[in-house]
């Protein structure tokens, strides 16, 4: 079954207990962090580059050849994007705590002090159903990483470079005539234009 019908079932599960009282305060909070409950400061915020069901697909993928701690998922994820996306522990660790409610994945021993995690039969089961979706978010990963190449070549960083400092310039001015500031709107929709279709 798919991580995101799993999770409509857990939250329903989840909100079925605090309706009669079966959670405590302190847990029904916990799972709001993880996106059961709607509105609020729970909610998973949109803006991010990749919602809770991309990051739960990553990390079972990343589990499915190897046991991991948190720290390791998230190096595994920055390391495809090559620097240009990092999760942070706020959304590893949550997701990885619901995957375990949600029997996808278990803890393990470890040699450190850590937690480390590993698939269950059911989380292979769920991956394997989901290579589609899995190979989309990975090419989006992955395309960060080429930006952040085609963004340390010498010649965009220079160009880049003198672009801000021309604009920063002219737009630091005090009393700029309303025909120069539209004449800079057209200039930057005319390059945006031009970048797309190049």
């Amino acid at each position: 079954m798919r991580i995101h019908q799993l999770h409509q079932q857990f939250c329903a599960k989840h909100e079925r207990h605090e309706r009669h009282g079966l959670h405590g305060g302190h847990h029904g909070h916990d799972h709001n962090e993880k996106g059961c409950m709607g509105g609020g400061k729970g909610r998973m915020r949109r803006e991010r580059l990749f919602d809770a069901n991309d990051i739960r697909l990553l990390i079972l993928h990343f589990l499915s050849s190897n046991t991991a701690h948190g720290y390791e998922l998230i190096k595994s994820i920055e390391a495809i994007a090559k620097g240009e996306y990092v999760p942070s522990p706020g959304i590893i660790y949550p997701n990885l705590s619901l995957l375990e409610e949600m029997g996808l994945i278990t803890a393990v021993q470890s040699d450190s002090s850590k937690k480390a995690w590993m698939l269950t039969e059911e989380g292979h089961t769920s991956l394997a159903e989901q290579q589609d979706e899995l190979s989309h978010v990975i090419a989006r990963l992955e395309s960060l990483g080429v930006l952040g190449d085609n963004r340390r070549i010498p010649e965009i960083q220079r160009a880049i470079h003198n672009f801000k400092i021309a604009l920063n310039t002219k737009l630091g001015q005090t009393d700029l005539p309303k025909e120069t500031l539209y004449s800079i709107i057209d200039t930057l929709d005319q390059a945006a234009k031009d970048i797309e279709r190049s």
